[in-house]
């Protein structure tokens, strides 16, 4: 005699639409959510379920008639209709505590030669947004369609005056996405060092998420991700040419859990933010820009320059231009209730926490209220948005010969993507208290927000500088930078000017000075003048990409030796990518469809490279085409097939990467796709 558990397609269907789970249909196992009902059809007449996770821990339950049972523990009750069928209808109901991962059914039947058992199949139990009962429960349906179900999104990058939008896909429902995120939580220290001590604690979200954040760089485990910042990726791929959290899963199981080279922070928090999706718990992308690692924790980064105007490398202390983590929404049952809701994640090693190099989760009512008394790790993430930043000038010397202090710059923007649409959400206010007003005006575009800041003026006793662009810089045309000077003295006076250009990584100290440009001007009593100079695109365009620009201005009164600084650092943006899909308002799953990618070089010399296009659920894999030689203002178009597999709102991704530089060229589209 065989025991046999059967799922027919209704029955199937029902589960995943009760459970939302319908985009994990490539599992083979039953994928349900906890603190709800799952139904499945059974033979023989029931007397007991066990319910067991790799045998370790286990449920068991009797089969009743009765649909009233506590909500706190496993059940199971026979449907009565069924009951003259062959086929038998059971209910079955985990409590909302119940941990996260792979379950057996062990079916005990009792008959006349006595009691027999069988191991008759697999489910999967998520974590449940949609059950008040549950840690991870968030209140409304648009923010658990973003932040649970979405599979695609923008992570921000750039500078708070020209914000980039990348595009990631998040790849939840790819095929071997959930088994390799269920193996993430599988092959963990704390699973390896004691597996009934972790199960037990997968019901917790705060446990889960550590776990994660910890198991996402490869620093003390066989984490997902290997961190480099060097600039030389000849060893794997560069972080840049990442464009979803599959291909990067996929190759980290199939490599036997090696770790997967390479990533940088957005990387990391986009790929954490997959696994913590999957798993079900509430989840976004967050840049911070202007972000401090205050090394020796007293809220201040020293930023050093010359008397000409070029940074300097000399302290321990450092600011990303931007750093991104990641948030998670739950209940803190640890903490006092007021610490409930977003918390934050930075799967990006960078300091140890309990000896790991993992952090969070932290809870940003805490970070803003500071209340650094609390765990995990609020006074790192508090420092990251708060710290305040010197500003010193130094002689050939070494003598200080300028300083200046802002208060505002560190954590000047905060930002995620708004629910339902591609473009930024401002979520500054929830972190800190704000200020002042920075944010001049607001512009929107089909894709995104740009943020413009008043800029911000140095002064000394005698002058005020203020440095500002006339424009958001663009590949292909010139920068035009601005310095305003006013005397505020009734006296004239001769100062020296100089302007310093030099190409930065969005963590590192600039480089060599590319451009600069130096000069006398005299003032007449409380005069003020302006300087427009230009960077011709021959001058820069051989550090466009991803790598940013640090421009600054030294103003040395001859007469008093007296200097003041004022500096920006900007992106270049890069555009001329482009993507039209045929028959947009019409567009059904299963269906065969036509895309086109146009590029058009915006660049003043020929450039050629490699097209990649990608769309989880409207393409399998990704498909690469060459991209020919291409005159300046030259255009080129790609068409592509596609078919997609699944209803809902999914995301396009076009990239080119230019040869023989690091420039690469990035466009998406959101595509709608109906039901049949």
């Amino acid at each position: 005699m065989e025991g046999e558990i059967r799922l027919g397609k209704k029955a199937l269907a029902e589960n995943q639409q009760r459970h939302r789970t319908n985009g994990f249909r490539n599992s083979k196992e039953l994928v349900v959510r906890r603190g709800a009902p799952f139904n499945i059809s059974c033979f023989y007449l029931l007397l007991f379920f066990t319910f067991s996770s790799s045998g370790r821990l286990y449920a068991v339950m009797p089969v009743t008639f009765s649909e009233k049972h506590p909500s706190t523990r496993w059940n199971a009750y026979i449907n009565p209709s069924t009951m003259n069928l062959q086929e038998l209808s059971v209910t079955v109901s985990s409590p909302a505590s119940a941990p996260v991962g792979c379950y057996k059914f062990q079916l005990y039947v009792f008959t006349q030669d006595g009691q027999k058992s069988f191991v008759v199949g697999d489910f999967i139990l998520l974590c449940n947004p949609w059950c008040s009962e549950d840690a991870v429960y968030i209140p409304f349906e648009d923010q658990r369609e973003e932040y649970v179900l979405s599979d695609s999104g923008l992570l921000f990058m750039g500078t708070p005056n020209n914000l980039v939008s990348r595009p990631w896909s998040f790849d939840l429902y790819e095929p071997g996405i959930l088994e390799a995120c269920l193996d993430l939580l599988k092959v963990s220290p704390q699973h390896q060092k004691n597996r009934k001590k972790d199960y037990m604690n997968r019901s917790n979200p705060v446990y889960i998420s550590r776990v994660v954040s910890a198991m996402i760089n490869s620093e003390d485990d066989c984490g997902v991700l290997k961190g480099n910042w060097t600039g030389d990726f000849k060893q794997g791929v560069s972080p840049s040419k990442w464009t979803g959290s599959g291909d990067i899963l996929r190759l980290w199981v199939k490599s036997g859990y090696s770790p997967v080279k390479y990533g940088q922070c957005w990387v990391f928090a986009a790929v954490m933010c997959t696994v913590m999706r999957v798993l079900g718990i509430p989840s976004r992308v967050i840049t911070n820009f202007n972000s401090a690692h205050d090394t020796n924790a007293n809220l201040v980064i020293e930023e050093y320059y010359s008397e000409t105007g070029q940074k300097l490398n000399r302290s321990n202390d450092s600011i990303w231009n931007f750093h991104v983590w990641v948030e998670c929404w739950m209940r803190r049952s640890d903490l006092e209730p007021k610490m409930d809701g977003w918390q934050v994640l930075d799967p990006t090693p960078q300091e140890r926490s309990g000896g790991v190099f993992c952090c969070g989760p932290a809870p940003v009512k805490g970070i803003r209220n500071q209340r650094t008394d609390l765990i995990y790790d609020i006074p790192f993430v508090y420092a990251a948005v708060n710290a305040d930043v010197h500003t010193i000038i130094l002689s050939s010397h070494d003598q200080v010969v300028g300083f200046s202090k802002d208060t505002e710059r560190i954590g000047s923007l905060i930002c995620t993507k708004a629910i339902g649409y591609p473009r930024v959400q401002n979520i500054t206010g929830d972190y800190k208290w704000i200020k002042k007003l920075k944010v001049n005006s607001l512009r929107k575009t089909s894709q995104f927000t740009l943020v413009f800041f008043i800029f911000l003026a140095t002064a000394s006793k005698g002058v005020i500088v203020f440095l500002t662009l006339a424009k958001h810089p663009v590949a292909g045309e010139p920068i035009v930078c601005l310095v305003k000077i006013m005397n505020k003295q009734k006296i004239p006076k001769m100062m020296k000017v100089h302007l310093n250009a030099q190409a930065k990584e969005y963590n590192h100290s600039p480089s060599e000075t590319f451009w600069e440009k130096h000069g006398v001007i005299q003032l007449a009593p409380m005069e003020v003048k302006v300087i427009e100079e230009h960077i011709l695109p021959t001058q820069y365009e051989h550090v466009v990409g991803d790598d940013l620009i640090n421009l600054a201005v030294v103003l040395e009164d001859m007469a008093t030796s007296e200097r003041v600084l004022a500096s920006e650092e900007f992106n270049i943006a890069t555009s001329g990518l482009t993507i039209q899909v045929t028959e947009e308002n019409s567009i059904v799953s299963n269906k065969e469809l036509t895309a086109s990618v146009t590029f058009t070089n915006p660049f003043s010399h020929p450039v050629s490279g490699l097209l990649t296009v990608a769309g989880a659920g409207l393409i399998g894999d990704k498909e690469q085409f060459r991209m020919p030689s291409l005159r300046p203002g030259g255009k080129a178009t790609q068409s592509i097939t596609l078919k997609p597999s699944m209803a809902g709102v999914k995301m396009l991704q076009a990239s080119l990467s230019l040869s023989d530089t690091n420039i690469t060229i990035r466009s998406f589209k959101m595509i709608s796709v109906n039901s049949i």
